[in-house]
């Protein structure tokens, strides 16, 4: 398998020539035809998720289509040109990619990068005066964060976030709850996300170095940050961490595991749990009145679960890539509609936010931060 390396970007300029014609759409005529023909989509990064989630998803919306790729591998390029039909013209690397800015045929630029190159990317990508839709976790620093919101507002652009989750029916019922609060209060939150990863990925991994983004509490521990929020409805107000390591030899430079627990202004706590060597998959709320949960809560596959009153949640059975196809439909439709989308770059940014606090709380001996 081949894994993404920053230092291919020495390929900036080898595909300048094929960038040459463009369109034969004009913008007013593209601008009328948009509604009728979608939205069009181009990938940046063409690492597992684009290939084995994105890509076949896009086959699959109604709304958005396959448009155009950029990539910093050059043998990729025909692979995916012969299985898509992607035109030379819509074809970029990372060193001409603002050149898109000048394609009609692309409408999203889709930053599917290693964490730590999603703001270089996302300020490129706001610059062409694209729509810009990123993979989370959104950056590395809420400051990072507040950078791309800030291009993507000046450009008048919209930026939101591969948050398939908040998509999701069953989901979508649990973040409807935390308003509505069917079983009164809520009182603990349990969110665990992990897979254990056999054989690991090779140390020179970007998932495996901490400057990259690599670590438990980045790859995962967004999914429970994220729903320990979206299932109380709160911001917390403390949080504590810690990291464990089975395998230190293995995890060098990052966390293997990651405990951390938030505390709500409604007192409502909340117990996390996110690793890289261990499976877990749960969402369990306890209530004044009952209890409710989805187990698994974040597969790629059969998002279910029930609840106390016997209530069960399995609206969908949405595999991937129907998870990933729901939500760029459900983002491009915003942009077609011009309505709110369901996971603005605000959420990512305090996500972020609370993973800095956590590895604060780390370094200080698992000591709470205040928020």
């Amino acid at each position: 398998m081949k894994y993404f390396d920053p230092s291919r970007r020495k390929f900036l300029h080898t595909l300048a020539a094929s960038a040459a014609a463009l369109s034969v759409y004009s913008p007013g005529v593209f601008a009328r035809d948009r509604k009728q023909r979608g939205i069009g989509v181009a990938l940046v990064g063409l690492g597992y998720y684009s290939r084995d989630l994105l890509a076949p998803a896009l086959q699959l919306t109604k709304h958005c289509h396959l448009a155009g790729i950029v990539t910093g591998s050059p043998d990729k390029i025909p692979v995916w040109q012969q299985q898509y039909g992607i035109p030379d013209r819509n074809v970029y690397s990372y060193g001409n990619m603002h050149k898109i800015a000048d394609n009609p045929e692309i409408d999203v630029i889709y930053i599917v990068l290693p964490t730590s190159m999603h703001e270089e990317y996302t300020l490129i990508a706001a610059d062409t005066g694209k729509h810009v839709w990123c993979e989370k976790p959104m950056a590395m620093t809420a400051a990072q964060c507040e950078s791309m919101i800030k291009a993507c507002r000046k450009n008048k652009v919209q930026l939101c976030l591969g948050y398939r989750l908040h998509h999701e029916a069953d989901t979508r019922t649990i973040m409807q709850y935390a308003s509505e609060k069917p079983f009164g209060g809520i009182r603990h939150v349990i969110a665990q996300a992990g897979y254990f990863g056999d054989p690991p990925l090779p140390p020179e991994h970007w998932r495996m170095k901490k400057s990259m983004g690599g670590g438990a509490m980045y790859d995962m521990g967004v999914y429970t940050l994220n729903a320990a929020r979206y299932t109380t409805g709160e911001e917390p107000v403390s949080i504590a961490a810690r990291h464990e390591w089975k395998r230190k030899e293995l995890f060098k430079e990052v966390d293997e595991t990651t405990y951390f627990d938030l505390e709500f202004p409604s007192g409502a706590t909340a117990a996390c749990k996110t690793s890289v060597g261990e499976e877990m998959n749960i969402l369990n709320v306890d209530c004044e009145k009952g209890w409710y949960k989805l187990q698994p809560f974040q597969a790629y596959d059969n998002v279910s679960g029930i609840a106390s009153n016997g209530v069960k949640f399995n609206k969908t059975h949405e595999k991937a890539p129907e998870q990933q196809a729901r939500q760029m439909d459900d983002d491009a439709l915003a942009i077609l509609e011009n309505k709110p989308i369901l996971a603005p770059p605000e959420d990512g940014m305090r996500d972020i936010a609370l993973i800095e606090a956590a590895i604060k709380s780390v370094a200080g001996g698992g000591k709470a931060v205040k928020l």
